[in-house]
């Protein structure tokens, strides 16, 4: 168990609300750590549809997932946030009036003020594929993340999927591996087409193999793969070699530990108060798809609401005894030093 870390807020969940709690909080000179279990920021928009254009941000006719998480990136910079990746939040404990002791499942504690719970419909957990027998291999040789590169080199690789992530992980773990398959059941990808490019100019180079079929089983022993049985797409069935398999085949959303944490639940999101967005726990606030209120609009222009009135109740807490004055950042030379554009 790693030493505490103390900050004002912690975050659980970079999503774009999430985000944007960052800034909202900075401005009244409260400083955030966020941890969210995917491996980069901006939860579902970056994960599963960075491409995907949204149309209702006011002011912004047009922009791509990923382009709102970019921008939200940048104007959060004054106020340096810290992030902690590929962590899942396991249990909450309060240690005091405010003060939290939070662990994540990597060990790291935090002793935090208050804690936002941003995390969308739940924690992001990996669809695990229709193959038999599949559970004995996890988290030896069958791997749904990668969490450090280094335990992949040199292996023989199979990564089965057609989309950003099946890609992504094809173009950096090919250089490092002793060999790699990408596998698909077509040959059409839904990934961005500078990925596609790339990865078809590596198999022209002979740098990899793309097989076309689906994974019917496992060989191995005492979870170590050894190979992968698998059913071509005009039926022929035949083996790949490989002492390593990622499979990405998407993600799903699930309550996961929040379901612990002593929160009162309704049907899997967590009720929260309009005024405050607190939910049953004082000092413990909920905004984003994860809480519901009477007229809940699971959109993001919701959750930027969300925060901008959570703030000004973490404000309290965090400055009892410091008058909150509401300032405008378009007049407030203040606000707009905090900003570096004064």
């Amino acid at each position: 168990m790693s030493e505490a870390i103390k900050t004002d807020v912690l975050i659980i969940g970079a999503g774009p609300v999430g985000l944007f709690g960052v800034f909202e909080l900075g401005l009244l000179d409260i400083k955030c750590h966020l941890v969210d279990i995917l491996d980069k920021v901006g939860g579902q928009c970056a994960e599963l549809y960075p491409e995907k254009p949204i149309y209702d941000i006011p002011a912004i006719p047009k922009i791509s997932a990923q382009g709102l998480v970019d921008q939200l990136m940048e104007q959060i910079k004054p106020f340096g946030p810290q992030f902690h990746l590929g962590e899942m939040v396991e249990t909450i404990e309060r240690i005091g009036e405010p003060l939290f002791k939070v662990t994540t499942d990597r060990g790291k504690v935090f002793e935090t003020k208050l804690v936002v719970i941003a995390a969308g419909g739940g924690s992001f957990q990996p669809k695990r594929p229709p193959i038999p027998g599949i559970e004995a291999y996890e988290g030896t040789s069958v791997h749904y993340s990668v969490r450090k590169m280094d335990a992949f080199k040199d292996k023989k690789i199979l990564i089965v999927g057609g989309g950003d992530s099946a890609l992504d992980w094809t173009l950096n773990l090919a250089p490092i591996a002793k060999h790699l398959t990408l596998l698909h059941r077509r040959q059409e990808f839904r990934a961005a087409p500078d990925s596609v490019n790339k990865m078809t100019a590596m198999l022209n180079e002979g740098a990899i193999d793309f097989v076309m079929g689906q994974v019917t089983g496992l060989e191995g022993a005492n979870g170590q793969i050894t190979a992968a049985n698998v059913k071509g797409s005009d039926g022929s069935t035949f083996h790949v070699a490989c002492d390593a398999m990622l499979p990405f085949f998407g993600l799903t959303m699930k309550l996961g530990p929040v379901a612990n944490w002593g929160l009162k639940l309704n049907e899997d999101v967590i009720p929260v108060s309009t005024e405050t967005f607190e939910t049953s726990e004082p000092g413990i606030f909920a905004i984003g798809d994860i809480n519901t209120y009477p007229g809940k609009l699971k959109l993001i222009l919701s959750g930027f609401h969300e925060v901008a009135l959570m703030s000004q109740k973490a404000h309290r807490y965090v400055y009892p005894d410091k008058r909150l004055t509401f300032q405008y950042t378009t007049s407030s030379t203040n606000l707009q030093k905090k900003l570096g554009v004064a």
